[in-house]
């Protein structure tokens, strides 16, 4: 009885790796591929802003018109 019940634990067990695991590692890749951007550090006030939204001069990124206008 005993083997029994650990037989179909295994194998609900097996059902699950193959089903489900394949599943989760396709959304971490997904996950993975939606990271993109970058963050960089304004020179002028040291905060951190991403790439995407910075704005850019001179090769640096700045975290607005203020810092951009003080630098």
């Amino acid at each position: 009885m005993i083997f029994k019940i650990l037989a179909v634990a295994v194998v609900l067990f097996l059902v699950y790796l193959v089903f489900f695991k394949k599943n989760r590692e396709k959304e971490v890749k997904v996950k993975k591929e939606k990271i993109e951007d970058e963050m960089v550090e304004c020179p002028t006030c040291g905060t951190f802003v991403s790439k995407k939204e910075g704005i850019l001069s001179n090769g640096h990124y700045f975290c607005s018109k203020e810092c951009l206008q003080n630098k």
